[in-house]
């Protein structure tokens, strides 16, 4: 495959955000960002990072992407599933208490729509530098005009939207929920990761086990605050979660940090997802 050169990637990635949001058939928006190039990883300065941040490393993303304005909500999941499984509830909220196996089959089904359009979840790396929207700190602003966190949330998820978006118009990519992605965790990944589109390492996680952050559920869910982590066996490949929740406290709230403690099957009231739709 042909890349962009070097300063064309990065004068284009500021250039990102498309002027105006499309919307499918069930509401969900989507924002179309362009090719571009950053640096995945712990932010400079970044003294929260912890090792699964680091090294710090340029990745290019090759191919424009539409992702979703907002987290998917539980009217949008209602809608193609037909039931709500959400702990909190609210129409305008995200949903949540989701597990990644529920979404693949949520993405089964609105792929079945054959709306011109797959949908998919994002990779690590389309989540990181869409979040980062040209920017390189560990937030893109201050958390209480981005984030619905432990501080500012009172206990709970809010509607999506309702906190500021970043510079590409997407919204919460830090706080209210975390988000599934596609990737799997492996320890070295970020030494070896290609330049071009990184996807992860080959394989799926599953058990409950893994990771090496505590297991925060919040209300209705797998809760264990402090204490070590669950930790998986040797070539145990785990999914990953970004962004950061309701429940998590600020220093959990880094663009950098990952997720990846449990298996597909995990359903807590903190989880939940976002997509990416590519035409077909």
């Amino acid at each position: 495959m042909n890349h962009l050169p070097f300063g064309l990637l990065i004068g284009i990635s500021v250039l990102a955000q498309n002027p105006g949001p499309a919307k499918n058939a069930i509401g969900m928006e989507f924002v179309k960002l362009a090719p571009g190039e950053f640096v995945m990883g712990c932010s400079p300065g970044g003294n929260d990072c912890t090792a699964d941040e680091k090294p710090a490393h340029r990745v290019q993303i090759t191919k424009a992407f539409e992702m979703g304005r907002f987290e998917v909500t539980q009217s949008q999941w209602q809608a193609i599933m037909g039931s709500n499984p959400s702990t909190i509830k609210g129409e305008d909220h995200p949903v949540e208490t989701v597990s990644k196996d529920d979404v693949h089959d949520f993405l089964g089904r609105l792929n079945a729509r054959n709306d011109g359009y797959r949908y998919r979840l994002p990779t690590e790396a389309e989540w990181e530098y869409a979040a980062r929207a040209g920017t390189t700190g560990a937030q893109t602003a201050s958390l209480d005009e981005v984030a619905w966190y432990g501080a500012n949330s009172g206990d709970e998820t809010h509607p999506v939207g309702t906190k500021k978006p970043n510079a590409w118009g997407l919204y919460d990519m830090l706080g209210n929920v975390r988000e599934w992605v596609e990737d799997v965790f492996a320890r070295d990944f970020y030494s070896n990761s290609p330049l071009a589109d990184p996807t992860g390492p080959q394989g799926r996680g599953g058990g409950p086990q893994g990771g090496n952050r505590p297991a925060r559920g919040g209300r209705g869910g797998l809760k264990q605050q402090g204490g070590p982590a669950f930790r998986g066996g040797p070539g145990r490949q785990l999914p990953i979660m970004r962004g950061g929740a309701w429940d998590n406290p600020a220093d959990f709230l880094r663009i950098s940090a990952r997720y990846h403690y449990y298996g597909s099957t995990l359903r807590v009231s903190d989880i939940g997802f976002r997509v990416v739709r590519e035409p077909v």
